[in-house]
């Protein structure tokens, strides 16, 4: 046999079918599809009777984007609150590990899959985008665009969401710790938090801080600007996150 009509290697294949399972395992339970639904219910009513999506008469999905990061914040944090801490109380984290695959591939596998999960919840707000074309002639570019920088902000969110549940067994304690660090996140970079902040440490560290907003960094997506910066800082905290939990499951 050529080497071109080899078979993959055998060690991919333990690894995709540990990101199908733990995908899989989202939606064992009636609780995921309630956070899906959740999610659209709350990016379409935001959307449209908060941001005045309709009222405006312009053809853009900006007033749409502006609040995914609050619900990425909630969101992000549920779907992965069970990525170790559900593991680890359960006491199946060990018989995980006996698969043919490093640790850091199975933390990867889960992030991966819980990654897609979030996917799933953008994905099904399509029918809003469908919706402006529809009734109006708007740049699809910048609406990619959009949609883009909304999913590099979800992984930046389960990134900080992995912590938390490698940190713990609990799945409430788990949820609860990466909801507030993505809060604060999402709060860094709004006037009120700025101007709290300017009155301890100046407002040259205020500009500093602000480049870290959850918000500030997804804002040039919603304006059809794909810029290398906030890719990188999205992927950067997606990634970081990863490579910690990562290591304190392996030193635990």
């Amino acid at each position: 046999m050529s080497s071109s009509e080899k078979s993959p290697s055998p060690g991919l294949k333990p690894f995709t079918a540990m990101v199908r399972r733990e995908f899989a395992g989202y939606f064992r339970t009636p609780l995921a599809y309630v956070f899906l639904a959740v999610f659209n219910a709350f990016a379409v009513s935001l959307a449209f009777f908060v941001g005045g999506l309709y009222e405006s008469g312009i053809a853009s999905l900006d007033r749409f984007f502006l609040y995914h990061p609050w619900l990425w914040a909630f969101l992000a944090p549920a779907a992965g609150a069970r990525l170790w801490a559900e593991e680890r109380r359960q006491g199946t984290i060990e018989l995980l590990l006996t698969w043919p695959i490093t640790v850091w591939q199975a933390a990867l596998g889960k992030f991966l899959a819980a990654w897609l999960f979030l996917a799933c919840a953008l994905l099904m707000t399509v029918p809003v985008a469908l919706t402006v074309g529809w009734l109006g002639d708007p740049d699809w570019g910048v609406i990619i665009a959009g949609y883009t920088g909304s999913l590099l902000c979800a992984g930046a969110c389960l990134g900080i969401a992995a912590i938390a549940s490698a940190l713990t067994r609990s799945q409430v304690i788990a949820f609860v710790t990466g909801f507030l660090a993505c809060f604060l996140l999402v709060l860094v970079g709004y006037g009120v938090f700025d101007e709290l902040l300017a009155g301890l440490i100046g407002s040259a560290g205020v500009d500093e801080i602000r480049r870290l907003g959850l918000w500030r960094n997804l804002e040039p997506f919603t304006l059809g600007l794909v810029d290398v910066r906030p890719i990188a800082y999205f992927l950067s905290v997606a990634f970081a996150g990863l490579g910690l939990s990562t290591i304190i499951v392996e030193r635990r």
